[in-house]
């Protein structure tokens, strides 16, 4: 008697990097990245997060070695990180707003981007999807406008789509977002759809 075979296709998870430009672990920045990961790993994807408070990233100062096909003259922990962002498929961007922007943090993290910025790698960021989440303090959800902006326009010239965003507004002290469970659900939620996401 023949037996019935049953044909799996095995389709690739997508990896997705959580990065923490929040200089508190534990904070609402983490809690929000957490639950969009979870979310994320819960539907198969592979997942990775990374503190930048707890990496040595230097200032970019345009010296554009890596436009010349070497590595960044910079010996620091952003060497490491270029090989794990070139490996994933999404990227989480989690930054509190501060003074209308990104942290310092993170915006040293996204000048290093510049590597990218060359013909020799633009490949290996084109065509890369983004997530936004970002907590902030205020009530008012035009507080975190012009660092939207910043994302959309530096994700834009580097020809990266965002895929999602999640603001939470109202959160100030350490794991104030915990009250905030829409936010949190909300978070969930979009990790699970982007889980699923094929570029």
């Amino acid at each position: 008697m023949l037996q019935k075979v049953i044909i799996t296709e095995n389709k690739p998870r997508n990896k997705i990097l959580g990065v923490i430009g929040s200089p508190r672990k534990k904070g609402n920045t983490h809690i929000l990245v957490s639950r969009i990961l979870d979310g994320a790993k819960e539907e198969g994807a592979d997942t990775e997060i990374i503190f930048l408070n707890d990496l040595d990233i230097r200032e970019c100062d345009g010296c554009h070695s890596c436009w010349k096909g070497r590595q960044c003259s910079k010996k620091d922990d952003m060497n490491a990180l270029y090989p794990k962002i070139i490996e994933s498929d999404i990227i989480i961007f989690g930054t509190p707003v501060y003074w209308y922007g990104p942290t310092a943090l993170m915006k040293c993290f996204i000048d290093r981007f510049v590597y990218f910025n060359c013909p020799e790698n633009r490949s290996k960021i084109k065509g890369k999807a983004a997530v936004l989440a970002i907590p902030f303090e205020e009530d008012n959800i035009k507080t975190a406008d012009l660092l939207i902006r910043f994302f959309v326009k530096s994700l834009r010239y580097l020809e990266m789509k965002i895929i999602g965003k999640i603001l939470s507004p109202g959160v100030s002290a350490r794991g104030d977002i915990l009250k905030k469970e829409e936010f949190l659900k909300k978070g969930n939620q979009l990790g699970r759809r982007i889980s699923k996401f094929k570029g």
